[in-house]
């Protein structure tokens, strides 16, 4: 499970180490190599490669309708195959980067079978915002 908030640094190049926690069961999973690409939000997202192939399975078999090639454009046509490197570091392609907004500083968040990457200030936006979002249906369905 790929679960977590971690503050962490692009370096000049636009590599971003993959915290420790997580290293040792990517390498398990999917022997360190990752797929990155941008969500519909202009998000970028890194599966497991394995975790990949299930929703990439799913992305081809939408339908054309417009709404579907949107969302085959964003998943589809900016993903990028990688391995971390020896030290636990990925390149993020700098199109995505660009695309995401992100800079130097970024938030890596698990969300279970990926993670997504913030710009800092835009996950503290994030996490600050007061809209009106009912999150009540969604939890209720969890018995929490």
């Amino acid at each position: 499970m790929l679960n977590g908030v971690n503050k962490l640094n692009l370096d000049a190049k636009g590599r971003m180490a993959i915290p420790s926690r997580y290293r040792e069961r990517l390498m398990d999973d999917c022997n360190g190599h990752l797929v990155i690409t941008l969500d519909t939000e202009k998000r970028v997202v890194i599966f497991p490669y394995d975790e990949w192939q299930d929703v990439e399975a799913k992305l081809v078999k939408l339908s054309m309708s417009k709404a579907a090639v949107r969302i085959k454009r964003f998943y589809l046509g900016h993903a990028t195959d990688c391995d971390m490197d020896k030290n636990g570091r990925i390149n993020i392609p700098p199109y995505v980067r660009e695309m995401a907004g992100l800079d130097k500083q970024i938030v890596l968040l698990g969300m279970g079978n990926k993670f997504e990457v913030w710009d800092e200030q835009s996950w503290n936006d994030e996490m600050h915002t007061d809209d009106a979002l009912d999150l009540s249906a969604e939890l209720e369905s969890l018995n929490l």
